[in-house]
């Protein structure tokens, strides 16, 4: 395998530090700071006890989210969207990841006609914003869902399995895990694995950006996101303490 030097020394197949900063906002039912290196997210959930109007008499719940980046995330200060006259198409494309990607993991019915919003504003921006923000959304999310347990305003966890997300690429030739800003930018190819930790795949983003890849180069990319993953799933299991 052809060298390459990364940032603090990581390997091929090491994740960025990771960590989860729960009750992060205090005023949510759920939230959490999570940093995947210097990728900073912070991530609420909020109950609502109205559903969007095609699920009103159905009797099932909804999960949804919003993503949103600093004006000085990044290295040069970007403009508001709300300024701008509404969404771009990047950040519409991100939360409805966000979303459809935290519903798959949640049992609907047993939230029963209410509606849990995740939020996820990117403080920091280092690469891999979308993958921090589905891995720190789930532990706002699952928060949530505690606390309507504890609550006694559902009777059973609604949550079927753990997800995390994580992003993989070739650089210079190198299949690598967690690309942060500067491989991201220099990627062949770029690809963001969204997995749960029964073994099942949420979604996959794999593009080419340079050239072209083969089914090898895929399937080494999601060897390098099972690795991923399944160290996000442990470190969520001792944040979570569960």
């Amino acid at each position: 395998m052809k060298n390459i030097i990364r940032e603090n020394n990581r390997r091929h197949n090491e994740l960025r530090e990771i960590s989860f900063d729960l009750n992060f906002i205090n005023n949510a039912e759920g939230s959490c700071l999570v940093k995947f290196g210097n990728t900073h997210v912070v991530c609420t959930a909020t109950v609502d006890d109205r559903v969007p109007m095609f699920l009103r008499g159905k009797g099932s719940g909804w999960v949804t989210a919003e993503y949103g980046m600093l004006p000085r995330s990044t290295n040069t200060r970007m403009q508001r969207e709300v300024s701008k006259g509404g969404l771009g198409g990047r950040t519409q494309e991100i939360q409805r990841l966000i979303g459809r990607s935290l519903r798959s993991v949640i049992d609907l019915k047993l939230l029963r006609e209410r509606q849990i919003i995740i939020d996820c504003d990117v403080i920091n921006a280092d690469g891999g914003t979308r993958t921090a923000a589905i891995t720190g959304g789930y532990i706002a999310l699952y928060l949530a869902c505690k606390k309507l347990l504890e609550d006694r305003i559902i009777s059973k966890m609604p949550i079927t399995s753990m997800i995390s997300a994580v992003s993989c690429g070739i650089v210079d030739g190198v299949h690598l895990l967690d690309l942060d800003y500067f491989e991201d930018s220099s990627a062949e190819v770029d690809a963001n694995f969204i997995l749960t930790n029964d073994n099942k795949i949420i979604e996959i983003q794999a593009t080419a950006e340079q050239k072209s890849y083969t089914q090898e180069d895929f399937l080494r990319m999601l060897e390098l996101a099972r690795v991923g993953t399944n160290q996000l799933f442990e470190l969520q299991k001792q944040a979570l303490g569960i």
